[in-house]
């Protein structure tokens, strides 16, 4: 599916973020199936369409939710609320609350977007009943180094459109494992480039913070577990996936994809979507 097409198939609501109402975009996929829905969580630099692999072929088996975290994506951008992994988390929580009458649900995370699936995991040990984690952002690994330049105050601001595009088209390439697919390079980008992207940008890049995810109590977190890592990957290493299994309380274990670095669900898409299957289907 390409990137104007999945932003197409997007539902739009508000979410509440630290008392403002924020809008909150998600793609959504079989919703006619029984049972708790699976949700898909992304990170930064990116936005739902990660998982244009991953999300059909799910939903045909389960219900889905893949949803634009706040200042991503189609959701609301601008200036007034918060980005941070602990505000993306009450957002979370507020869409659910309101998205599903199931008590339980199972969450898939990358990078950041792992960040938050652990914190509802551990505030929340009966609401999830499987957690898949792939390159997630956890304990102390993050934010790293060419996240926090994207922060510093000033930098995206004096950037051309032209230096924009080539350190997205860096981020995005150099995080791939071989060659990276244009179509998915682009799509990555589209939200950034639009007007007042690169201060969104910014934005999201300078609400991350380290205490959100060493304050998590991973031992509180009772669901089953995949660690379905890249494991290729110089930015979250393969190594913290298995503390992850090793820290928290319910079964798990790690399966590496070779050939696969940070952008795992890119890398190897079908590998990437035949494990999830596997696992939540």
């Amino acid at each position: 599916m390409n990137y104007p097409d999945w932003s197409e198939r997007q539902r739009h609501t508000s979410v509440t973020v630290d008392g403002h109402d924020v809008e909150f975009a998600y793609y959504e996929a079989g919703a006619d199936r029984d049972g708790p829905p699976v949700v898909l969580l992304h990170g930064i630099p990116t936005w739902s369409y990660l998982w244009r692999d991953a999300a059909p072929a799910l939903g045909e088996h389960r219900h889905v939710f893949a949803p634009n975290l706040p200042g991503y994506g189609n959701s609301e951008r601008g200036e007034g609320f918060d980005r941070s992994v602990r505000a993306a988390t009450a957002a979370l929580a507020d869409f659910l609350a309101s998205a599903t009458a199931h008590r339980t649900v199972d969450l898939v995370g990358h990078d950041i977007g792992g960040a938050v699936a652990l914190r509802y995991a551990a505030a929340r040990p009966d609401a999830v009943g499987r957690l898949v984690l792939s390159n997630a952002a956890c304990f102390d690994s993050w934010p790293v180094e060419v996240i926090n330049d994207l922060g510093a105050p000033g930098v995206t601001a004096g950037w051309t459109d032209e230096e924009l595009d080539d350190r997205l088209e860096y981020l995005f390439v150099d995080g791939a494992y071989d060659e990276a697919d244009p179509s998915w390079v682009a799509g990555m980008k589209s939200p950034w480039t639009v007007r007042g992207g690169r201060t969104d940008l910014a934005r999201a890049a300078v609400a991350t913070n380290t205490n959100h995810t060493t304050e998590i109590a991973y031992g509180d977190i009772t669901a089953d577990l995949l660690c379905l890592w890249g494991a290729e990957d110089g930015l979250q290493p393969v190594e913290n996936a298995q503390r992850l299994v090793s820290e928290t309380a319910g079964d798990g274990r790690v399966v590496r994809l070779d050939e696969a670095a940070h952008w795992v669900t890119h890398d190897r898409p079908d590998a990437y979507r035949d494990s999830l299957l596997d696992f939540l289907a």
